[in-house]
């Protein structure tokens, strides 16, 4: 199995417009990032998009990407879900499964009532399965599980798939969601900053999750200009833990 980092960046992306920090005027091409979202392709093939955010559509053409088995979706913040019509492509033949808590399900009917309710001619056809978070699935051979974590106060939707745990937009996660942790070997995880924010893990407290955690890998996404730059931040972090950047490809 293996994961594409699509983006790395918070809802703002990096460079952030009006900046002239050193990140966002870096040359370095990680520096630059996209809003977050990944692909990950399963040992059987399978091609799951988790989140689908406002810069998809250049994120697909840049990776190349020709196919979809499905969507999993965090949570419904715009930058998190803002390209759903460009899934249209993707959907041609047949329709896209998408997973998601009740409260995503909520709004994209109600947001998105187009394309999952009433559905408008040349829309995405996309299949809307609400999954509870002590529920698991499979896509092809792989078992999916949804991670209940804290994006501040609101519950969201982190996802474990096989060996990967994906987790972003998260500044808790309750004790019972630990046991759905055991055995990861590369977990992907919200460090948006070096200082604390109220909705996202800073980098200290992203080290604090892999401490505990102890899997072979790990990897920081959704991060602001603020966490400096790629090459020097990178020097920082203890043995096994790094920076995503976008395009970066990961073997799990």
């Amino acid at each position: 199995m293996k994961i594409t980092f699509l983006g790395t960046g918070t809802s703002s992306g990096v460079p952030l417009p009006t900046c002239t920090c050193e990140v966002c005027t870096s040359k370095d091409p990680r520096d630059n990032r996209l809003r977050c979202s990944c692909l990950v392709e399963t040992d059987d093939g399978k091609i799951i998009l988790v989140d689908c955010g406002p810069d998809f559509r250049q994120q697909a053409l840049r990776s190349g990407l020709s196919h979809l088995d499905a969507l999993l979706v965090t949570h419904n913040h715009f930058d998190h879900i803002a390209g759903l019509d460009d899934l249209r492509a993707f959907s041609y033949t047949k329709p896209l499964s998408v997973y998601a808590d009740s409260l995503v399900s909520e709004s994209f009917r109600s947001r998105f009532d187009y394309i999952f309710v009433h559905r408008y001619p040349g829309t995405p056809k996309l299949e809307l399965h609400t999954v509870m978070p002590e529920e698991t699935f499979q896509i092809g051979e792989t078992t999916i599980q949804p991670l209940l974590v804290y994006h501040g106060q609101l519950p969201i939707y982190g996802w474990r798939i096989g060996g990967l745990a994906y987790i972003t937009d998260c500044t808790h996660i309750p004790e019972p969601e630990w046991k759905k942790l055991a055995n990861v070997d590369t977990l992907v995880l919200d460090a948006l900053r070096w200082t604390e924010h109220p909705t996202h893990y800073s980098v200290p407290q992203a080290l604090a999750v892999v401490e505990r955690m102890h899997p072979r890998q790990t990897y920081f996404t959704h991060m602001c200009h603020d966490i400096g730059l790629y090459v020097e931040t990178e020097k920082k972090l203890p043995k096994g833990v790094h920076l995503a950047y976008d395009g970066l490809v990961v073997n799990i």
